[in-house]
């Protein structure tokens, strides 16, 4: 079964490089009409290709080209008056003459919408009445009986965000434009979200300068955060971490009764709280820690944020 795996990776990466190998003008120029275009692109595609359609649509509206996906069977019962005259439609059929995408290409002729082409066929009659055609013709399939369409859908899918890519970066799409796209997901939050939203605000760690080292061991374990806070919330001495009390331990043999303020960072790091997490982290990787503590405008520690708490 690996052996069979290993040749259908190998046949596909093949029939990649075999595409990648005829770009030709056509793709710049479709980036550039596309670019032009006031309104949506609408990506239409039937059977598989039409499941690749959707990817790509997502695709193109995540990174800066609005954009959706339109059943071709379903266009005719009324969905073609999703297209607006400022609109402009990605179409895909591997053949090239798929009925319902063909009936489309009428549609489109009379109602003066300018579409691309994806397909197998430079000479199929979708590839000939298009203002723009991508082709992704490949030798071979992956399927051993030449049947299930393998190695084409997904030299259509790498076609379709090879258009993204290359149209995100025409409009200096960034990653903040991404994460408001994307709130929801990892990236979006770690780009958007406060310090203040994903902090540690209850029970925090604080002791007295004056509190015995058996007082250090249970705060600290109490607290749950691998840390102490020595002081206050609205006068802060300093930090003592697990790593401060492990180095202390081997360095001081009468520890047990020293005073813990001897063994403290007395210069802890902290940050705002409206600052953003994707700062906050970006601070500790260059301090080399994993902890900041964090205050209000009055500087008075409302938090604690630790790099293993990152969303």
């Amino acid at each position: 079964m690996r052996t069979l795996a290993q040749k259908v990776f190998d046949v596909e990466i093949a029939s990649l490089q075999e595409v990648a190998s005829r770009l030709d003008a056509s793709f710049e120029e479709a980036v550039n009409t596309i670019l032009e275009v006031k309104g949506r692109l609408i990506v239409c595609g039937m059977g598989k290709s039409g499941h690749v359609a959707r990817k790509i649509a997502a695709t193109f509206t995540s990174t800066g080209t609005p954009s959706f996906f339109m059943h071709p069977a379903e266009a005719f019962h009324g969905d073609l008056g999703m297209i607006s005259e400022d609109d402009i439609v990605l179409l895909i059929s591997y053949s090239g003459e798929t009925e319902e995408i063909l009936k489309i290409v009428s549609y489109l002729q009379h109602s003066g919408n300018a579409f691309i082409a994806i397909t197998g066929n430079s000479n199929s009659t979708l590839a000939r009445n298009a203002m723009h055609h991508l082709n992704v013709k490949v030798t071979q399939e992956a399927c051993p009986l030449e049947l299930a369409p393998t190695s084409s859908t997904t030299a259509t899918l790498v076609m379709g965000d090879a258009l993204a890519i290359a149209l995100m970066t025409a409009r200096d799409f960034t990653p903040d434009d991404f994460a408001r796209f994307h709130p929801g997901g990892s990236l979006g939050r770690k780009l958007l979200a406060r310090v203040k939203d994903n902090m540690r605000t209850d029970r925090l760690p604080f002791i007295e300068p004056g509190a015995s080292f058996a007082q250090l061991v249970i705060c600290m374990s109490e607290g749950k955060l691998g840390m102490v806070i020595v002081g206050t919330a609205d006068a802060v001495e300093g930090v003592i971490t697990d790593g401060d009390l492990r180095r202390g331990l081997v360095k001081y043999a009468d520890i047990h009764h020293m005073p813990i303020t001897d063994f403290m960072n007395g210069s802890p790091i902290f940050i705002e709280e409206n600052e953003l997490v994707i700062d906050a982290e970006a601070l500790m990787l260059e301090r080399k820690i994993t902890t900041l503590l964090v205050r209000d405008d009055s500087e008075r520690v409302t938090g604690v944020y630790q790099i293993f708490n990152q969303v």
